[in-house]
């Protein structure tokens, strides 16, 4: 499994587990380390700006992708490779997909839900094929993961529905896919 960039799905807040935030530095370093470009939401706060600070600070490339509406709201980052303004949410997230070779789902609310329910139906509806992480740090998704198991026993999802992502508990335990 190799790629040259990852779309990173996250909070634009810190949430209240420091462990959240520390991950998603170790992702920005590795991604930086393994020469990955990190394809994000373009913001500076939360998690996203852990993430892409940690990926510029080792010397990675960070492109961050931010529609007009929430330029104030996620404090644009100033300091990416290179920043893409879009019309909308709608244009954001389909460049963010088009942009990354893979996606990589952080902790974060209800945004970064609908990125990754987004992707997971294009992926089953065969739109792409693209592989899709859950980060579940300290098992912020199991919860989400559980509901999942419930959707699938009750026949409500399609075969193969698990074959569409991977779930990982640290930035090691991922990186140890790649090695």
């Amino acid at each position: 499994m190799h790629f040259k960039s990852l779309t990173v799905f996250c909070g634009s807040k810190l949430g209240n587990n420091q462990a959240y935030c520390i991950e998603a530095a170790a992702l920005g370093k590795w991604l930086a380390m393994n020469n990955i470009e990190l394809v994000y939401g373009g913001g500076n706060k939360g998690i996203m700006g852990a993430v892409a600070n940690a990926c510029l600070k080792n010397g990675g490339k960070v492109l961050g992708i931010i529609p007009k509406l929430l330029l104030e709201w996620e404090a644009q980052h100033d300091g990416l490779t290179e920043l893409i303004i879009t019309e909308d949410m709608h244009d954001r997230k389909k460049l963010l997909y088009e942009k990354g070779d893979a996606a990589m789902v952080l902790p974060g609310g209800i945004g970064t839900l609908d990125e990754l329910f987004e992707m997971l139906t294009w992926n089953n509806l065969k739109i792409h094929n693209k592989k899709i992480f859950i980060l579940n740090v300290d098992g912020f998704y199991n919860a989400l993961i559980q509901l999942l198991d419930t959707m699938d026993k009750e026949a409500f999802l399609y075969d193969g529905w698990r074959e569409h992502f991977v779930i990982c508990n640290s930035v090691t335990e991922f990186a140890t896919l790649f090695s």
